[in-house]
């Protein structure tokens, strides 16, 4: 009942741009030209965690973005998955004109959501990382790229909050706890590039794991045979993971 009521007044109700503060605006211009996309990049923490998968951020996790994703995630701002999952669909975009190879830049794409505790999805009325896959599936079916949202992972085992935590205790506190549904081959058939989302990387510990139990899982080579690819992407990431491409000058 809290996320429908939450929804609802924010579409309803004045409100303030969550980035800046600009007065009556959802999300203002500048504050939604953060999420445009434009500053998308190959991302790798330092150190990676074994088996991270290749992870594109769509922006850099600072000011008003950063903003943007704590408005949606922790006080209910649900409207604001609609510019959240634009970016996200951003990410994936990128990703599929990376060099993945035929099947990793063309055919279905389907978007594993990294889990939230069931504590977690009750205490802030929402999963952020589903409703914003949610909102790329959409933006990614507008644009042509068939896409949906197969939310095949679940915990398996309690796993302590993240915030606070150094890279080795999240390494720690999530290994072995994700696991795959048991529809999840159903879910994720025919698609040529599965790719696990979220709204934020840090040490790629979660992701880590989430690529560890699709993979465990067999789900990359049932999906659509020796084609398919396992990607990750995510809204904002901090700018030190960055990895910028450099180009060879000419000659």
């Amino acid at each position: 009942m809290r996320g429908w009521w939450q929804e609802l007044a924010g579409l309803v109700l004045p409100v303030d741009c969550a980035g800046c503060g600009a007065v009556r605006v959802l999300v203002c211009a500048e504050c939604r030209d953060a999420l445009s996309g434009a500053g998308e990049g190959p991302v790798r923490p330092s150190p990676p965690p074994a088996g991270l998968p290749v992870v594109r951020a769509a922006a850099v996790y600072e000011g008003a973005v950063r903003s943007l994703l704590l408005a949606h995630k922790e006080r209910g701002a649900l409207p604001l998955a609609g510019v959240l999952g634009a970016a996200l669909a951003a990410a994936v975009l990128a990703g599929g004109r990376g060099g993945a190879g035929a099947a990793g830049a063309a055919g279905d794409v389907a978007l594993v959501p990294v889990p939230s505790a069931r504590r977690q999805v009750r205490a802030r009325g929402h999963d952020p990382a589903r409703r914003i896959a949610l909102a790329a599936a959409g933006r990614l079916r507008r644009a042509g790229v068939p896409a949906r949202v197969a939310p095949v992972l679940g915990l398996r085992r309690a796993v302590a909050d993240q915030a606070g935590l150094g890279a080795r205790q999240r390494r720690e506190n999530v290994a072995g706890a994700l696991a795959v549904r048991r529809d999840g081959r159903r879910l994720t058939a025919g698609a040529a590039r599965i790719v696990l989302v979220d709204d934020l990387i840090t040490t790629g510990a979660t992701l880590a794991e989430a690529a560890r139990a699709v993979r465990a899982a067999g789900l990359v080579a049932a999906a659509a045979g020796p084609g398919a690819v396992l990607r990750a992407a995510v809204v904002a990431a901090p700018a030190d993971s960055f990895r910028r491409i450099e180009r060879a000058p000419r000659l």
